[in-house]
């Protein structure tokens, strides 16, 4: 029965994302949006009741290969499903955001002619994220991987007669396939010492696997193991867009803002997160592989996060949240924390969708104006609008009692109470992150909402339902959806089954009791007042005295132009990188392809050819009496050498 509902899950987005790419042109928008939504819809329904059933029967695993895709010699390769209470999870979580980001689009896709197009690369990513989680081998995970790229790379560039959008989509695909080529080198490397690709035949060859040595030169060794999880988390630094390669994720809100939501939010980015508490069982065995994740987010968490403070487009400030709090579910799974990762990482999809698609009810209302500095006063003209961001913004922050405080806080505790080589610059890292995080959300939320309403926004009015009732939903769990989850998945065995880690006792210092306890226990420590005065220092900049703000960027002018300039990393990549490695691919095919293979090997070869003929036409005159001549001349020759040879045997 759970192989059968599971397959459901996968195939029926593909349905109807093919029912809509094929049909939706001919049969109409309203065909287009019912069948693509009520196929992610059934997608949630099936998702749900697995998920139900597997928290019903806590020791339940289906882990089958579905068919063989290929055998070479003794090795097979498979299509499988794992679901597990982490599955399910994510299975649930991806498909509600998708839902919400379906019935959104109604409205703000409504006059754009790609239409049936757009709901169909929707569904059809839907289907490549579920692909990815629900794989139980690394061939079909990378499989997923790519085809969740390719289409995030159609949508990132899906308005391609706008260049600026066709330029994000170009750099959105090349920085992750410099993180996938990590992922694939990884992979292999596993697949060469345990000889599988599956996760259950690897995972119990992780032992062996971190006794052998890998050579890099003579003298200098690391363990494989230790190679092939840090080769892994590459490709989840390009996924998951981790420093340096994290420069994809902010251009890419040249896209519709669903996009933003469903991409940025809940799915693509969060795989490499996921991949990390999947492969759990190798990380653990690799503490120098958790240092290096722990490091790599700690960096992301505090830098990404300041960048948002000087930001002016509205998607742009959000799309620098979501690379913090990315950075933050990192860190967790540096630290061994795996649940805390996850259990941030599906708060935050629901709070981080809720502020993506609050930003695109602005963004429709004032047609299509981005720019927070011509908005203002907003609060009473969108109610609904500023109400839902409120409640996003303050889980982003995690303010005590929404959902982002409870997974935020336990992520902090466990950074707290970890022995993770460099724990105690990650901790620091994530508390200055907390004020920096409540400083810019604040500062988005004053700006757009609060302060003058400017003249030309005296008729702005709240968008239709299709775009107000996914932000009303996405409240609810925003708010809510921690108090009653918190504990059996942070602090109990809720993942037992799905990843390996330490006890809660190890991890966090604290026995949990109940969320109330949990809550008043999280008020002991620093991390609300820091919170709470990150809002009071937005206040002071952005409603009681804006002019400090202008003022602070004048007198620490540098610090701010390296802000504005996003740390000059475009610009290494754009001016000095993809120049350099332009020219030396110049060079080469000049030097190499043209002026060696082609003019010296190929042509060359053809020229000696062409010379050697032409001199050996020379000896076809023609005329019979120079053939009589030259056979007279090849006859004396050869009784020459006969006579000689005689001569020499006599004597």
């Amino acid at each position: 029965m759970l192989y059968q509902l599971s397959v459901l899950v996968l195939v029926v987005p593909l349905i109807g994302g093919i029912l809509a790419g094929f049909l939706g042109k001919t049969t109409g928008k309203t065909f287009t949006n019912t069948v693509t939504i009520f196929s992610v819809l059934a997608s949630f329904l099936i998702s749900s009741y697995i998920l139900y059933t597997i928290l019903n029967q806590p020791d339940l695993i289906f882990n089958q290969n579905i068919y063989r895709w290929l055998e070479i010699g003794s090795y097979s390769f498979n299509i499988g499903l794992l679901i597990d209470n982490l599955t399910a999870s994510m299975m649930v979580v991806v498909t509600f955001i998708s839902l919400m980001v379906h019935i959104y689009s109604i409205g703000y896709m409504h006059d754009d002619p790609g239409y049936h197009r757009f709901f169909s690369y929707i569904s059809l990513f839907t289907f490549a994220m579920l692909s990815l989680v629900m794989a139980n081998n690394f061939l079909q995970l990378f499989f997923g991987w790519e085809a969740v790229g390719v289409m995030s790379y159609l949508l990132i560039g899906f308005w391609f007669t706008k260049e600026s959008a066709i330029k994000a989509n170009f750099k959105a695909f090349i920085i992750n396939r410099v993180g996938d080529m990590f992922l694939l080198l990884g992979i292999a490397l596993l697949f060469s010492l345990s000889g599988s690709l599956d996760y259950s035949t690897v995972f119990s060859s992780g032992p062996m696997i971190n006794n052998q040595l890998f050579f890099i030169t003579e003298n200098l060794s690391v363990s494989a193991l230790t190679l092939a999880c840090i080769l892994l988390f590459g490709g989840a630094m390009g996924k998951s867009a981790q420093m340096p390669l994290h420069v994809w994720l902010p251009d890419s809100m040249e896209g519709p803002t669903p996009i933003s939501a469903l991409i940025h939010a809940a799915t693509m980015v969060t795989a490499g997160v996921f991949m990390l508490a999947r492969m759990s069982p190798l990380f653990e065995l690799s503490e120098s592989a958790l240092s290096f994740v722990l490091i790599i987010g700690s960096i992301t968490a505090i830098t990404t996060g300041l960048l948002g403070l000087v930001q002016f487009d509205i998607k742009r400030v959000i799309a620098y949240s979501t690379l913090s709090q990315l950075g933050y579910m990192v860190v967790a799974a540096g630290v061994s924390a795996y649940s805390a990762s996850l259990f941030h990482l599906m708060t935050h999809a629901f709070f981080k969708a809720l502020l993506f698609l609050a930003a695109g009810s602005v963004i429709v209302a004032l047609h299509h104006e981005q720019d927070i500095r011509n908005m203002g006063g907003l609060r009473k003209r969108l109610p609904v609008t500023y109400t839902t961001s409120l409640i996003g913004t303050l889980a982003l922050i995690g303010f005590p009692g929404f959902s982002g405080f409870f997974s935020k806080d336990a992520l902090i505790e466990a950074v707290a109470h970890s022995t993770v080589y460099a724990h105690e610059f990650a901790y620091y890292c994530v508390l200055i992150g907390v004020f920096v995080t409540s400083l810019y959300s604040f500062r988005l939320l004053f700006i757009v909402f609060h302060g003058p309403l400017s003249e030309h926004n005296n008729n702005v009015q709240e968008p239709q339902l299709s775009i107000v009732l996914p932000l009303i939903l996405l409240s609810i769990p925003s708010v809510f959806v921690a108090w009653p989850t918190v504990g059996p998945m942070v602090f109990d065995s809720f993942f037992s089954n799905s990843i390996v880690q330490p006890t809660s006792i190890e991890l966090f210092g604290y026995e949990f009791t109940d969320s109330l306890h949990f809550l008043t226990h999280a008020l002991s420590g620093p991390v609300t007042y820091i919170a709470i005065s990150g809002i009071g220092v937005a206040y002071l900049f952005y409603i009681k005295q804006p002019e400090i703000p202008n003022k602070l960027a004048l007198t620490f002018k540098p610090i701010y132009k390296l802000l504005r300039e996003k740390y000059y990393f475009d610009y290494l990549y754009e001016n000095i990188l993809a120049k350099f490695f332009s020219s030396l691919g110049n060079s080469l095919w000049n030097l190499g392809d043209i002026k060696f293979i082609d003019n010296y090997i190929v042509n060359g070869t053809a020229r000696k050819i062409e010379s050697l003929s032409n001199k050996a036409q020379l000896l076809q005159s023609g005329y019979i009496y120079h053939y009589a001549l030259m056979m007279m001349l090849g006859l004396s020759v050869f009784l020459g050498w006969v006579i000689i040879n005689k001569i020499g045997m006599a004597s």
